[in-house]
């Protein structure tokens, strides 16, 4: 098996993993969407701590790394309590879809924080995902899931927020498991008061879908950072779309949902947008390689 399938079966196992997250999330009922990212955190500190021990990764030392790790922290925190309250209230392929807006959100992101220059397809991509996300949201009152919907968008928002920061992170010299270690502490203690002060009494079957929960979160972690350690994400980032689909699959299995008309065409401008940045970015790359500059 070459290295680009490689890339691509890891990040395909990553979208399933994310995919049965988001169903333990629904199946553990109506707990707060706090509670419920402390213990999907917690599970993922863990497992983060358990490989910086291994491979003997700790923090780099630079104090200017500081603010952009609590900044990735903040913005992750937001982003998975709005992903959480959007998976209990919405169409489990809905919520999915409004959060893989994130990478669209990380271009927005990069122009401001990275400087990096936002080409003209990009900014049309980034302008048709959004009108493609306000099909899934409806704001024009078809349906009475606005709030919900807007939440994920915003943490679809958070997520890219959160990517552009540990793309900085990685920039200079701090590692993966350092970076998920510190957010997934950082987020257990933010949310931890809150918690205390309105702690719902879990019975046994929701500690384990919310521990399960957590496992599948490192599993789709873990996977996804093999995915780009075997190609890069030019070639196989489009993959991670494949997501919706797991969704939608286990949305309708278990709980009988049906996206509605408008919810599909909102999945199809942005999966659209998605496919053609994945050929864009390629075709960026082969000029770049060739002497080319665009």
């Amino acid at each position: 098996m070459s290295q680009k399938y490689k890339g691509v079966f890891c990040i395909i196992i990553s979208a399933f993993c994310f995919a049965l997250m988001n169903l333990f999330v629904r199946l553990s009922g109506g707990l707060p969407s706090v509670q419920k990212s402390f213990f999907r955190n917690l599970v993922a500190f863990f497992f983060a701590l358990a490989i910086m021990k291994k491979e003997h990764i700790g923090f780099s030392g630079k104090k200017e790394n500081i603010l952009p790790l609590l900044l990735r922290s903040v913005f992750g925190t937001v982003g998975i309590l709005c992903n959480f309250y959007a998976v209990d209230h919405l169409v489990l392929a809905d919520a999915s879809m409004l959060n893989k807006m994130s990478p669209f959100f990380a271009i927005v992101c990069s122009y401001f924080v990275l400087k990096e220059r936002v080409r003209p397809f990009q900014a049309f991509a980034v302008a048709s995902a959004f009108l493609g996300s306000l099909l899934i949201i409806k704001p024009t009152g078809i349906g009475m899931e606005i709030f919900p919907a807007f939440l994920g968008l915003l943490g679809g928002m958070g997520a890219g927020a959160a990517y552009t920061m540990v793309r900085y992170l990685s920039g200079r010299g701090e590692k993966g498991p350092l970076i998920v270690c510190f957010f997934s502490g950082f987020s257990c203690l933010a949310t931890l008061p809150f918690l205390i002060l309105d702690f719902h009494v879990m019975t046994g079957g929701q500690l384990v879908l919310l521990l399960l929960a957590g496992l599948s979160a490192a599993g789709g972690q873990f996977s996804i950072t093999a995915a780009y350690s075997y190609a890069p994400a030019r070639e196989i980032s489009v993959y991670d779309y494949s997501q919706i689909i797991f969704s939608a699959g286990l949305g309708y299995l278990v709980f009988g949902q049906v996206p509605d008309l408008l919810s599909w065409l909102g999945y199809l401008v942005i999966c659209s947008m998605a496919v053609g940045m994945f050929f864009y970015n390629k075709n960026i790359c082969v000029l770049k390689k060739g002497g080319i500059s665009k």
